[in-house]
């Protein structure tokens, strides 16, 4: 078997997600090329080579790939998967946004968000919002899979796999770049971050969440909210934690003021420790938490900073 996997880049560099997805294809077993895409991203297939269970990096280096546009990449990938037999990238927004043009392109299924590997054809991945678990195998020949990288330990580095570049250009006459906002934050990413706290409808308003700083500073943590939070407008969409926001697994989780509605509790109970504070004490979140602390967030969350 061989397998590629689509590297996800962040501002250019890899991002942290693709060593879960090839720990994913570890799994499945066979050779593990990875395709880095973009433009200028040299420093990527670097990063991409050194980790461990890599067999080859290929480099699609071109301004037709910069900012990795889901046709340009579609097609790509369309035109290398001939070489393999599962082709797999992150459950992130590249790769929602490309793998469906793939599967489509090669007129397969498309197997999404996998949780864990039971053979090289049959996987499973959660449904319901995490309720239940589906089983799932493909017979075709080509398996186009999205991983979800919380689900996997992620690679480390070690290796030195050869790097070679890829000549293969294609058109793009679909879409074009307009711009983008990045939000800047000195904190980790919220994907990949070790410490989480989110903010939920409890927090009364945006304003508020600025209580959470301090305790974030202190350990270490990246800020995230339930969608109630965004959809008040408290806080801007790429901070929310849930089944239609970011997953997360971290080693842990703090929920301040979120009632705990089964979309958001999917999107963050395979934290390791979970710690909730609410005043309502009947609170679903208070089901899934390791710690609960019914208590007025205005009061314990100072208090919590001081004791930090």
């Amino acid at each position: 078997m061989s397998i590629l996997v689509l590297a996800d880049l962040h501002e250019g560099q890899l991002a942290g997600a693709t060593a879960h997805v090839i720990a994913a294809a570890q799994a499945i077993g066979g050779d593990i090329d990875v395709l880095v895409a973009g433009e200028n991203v040299q420093a990527a297939a670097d990063a991409a080579a050194t980790l461990d269970g890599v067999t080859k990096v290929r480099v699609a280096d071109n301004a037709v790939y910069a900012h990795q546009l889901a046709e340009p990449l579609g097609k790509l990938l369309a035109e290398l998967a001939g070489d393999y037999t599962h082709v797999l990238a992150a459950a992130s927004t590249t790769g929602k946004n490309v793998m469906p043009r793939l599967a489509a392109l090669k007129d397969v299924a498309q197997i999404s968000d996998i949780i864990a590997v039971e053979s090289a054809d049959t996987f499973a991945r959660p449904i319901y919002a995490g309720n239940a678990i589906a089983t799932v195998k493909s017979d075709d020949t080509l398996k186009v899979i999205t991983v979800r990288p919380s689900a996997f330990d992620g690679v480390e580095s070690g290796g030195s796999a050869p790097i070679e570049a890829v000549d293969v250009v294609v058109e793009n006459t679909q879409s074009t770049f307009v711009s983008e906002e990045l939000a800047k934050s000195d904190r980790p990413e919220l994907g990949g971050a070790k410490v989480v706290i989110s903010g939920g409808r409890g927090m009364g308003n945006g304003e508020n969440f600025k209580l959470l700083d301090g305790i974030a500073d202190k350990l270490g943590a990246a800020i995230g909210a339930s969608r109630a939070a965004v959809d008040a407008g408290f806080v801007p969409n790429d901070m929310q934690v849930g089944q239609t926001g970011k997953i997360v697994a971290p080693d842990l989780y703090i929920a301040v003021g979120i009632s705990g509605a089964i979309q958001h509790l999917a999107g963050m109970k395979d934290a390791k420790v979970i710690v909730a504070i609410n005043k309502d004490e009947e609170a679903p979140i208070f089901q899934v938490a390791d710690y609960g602390l019914v208590a007025d967030l205005f009061e314990a969350l100072p208090e919590l900073e001081s004791k930090l």
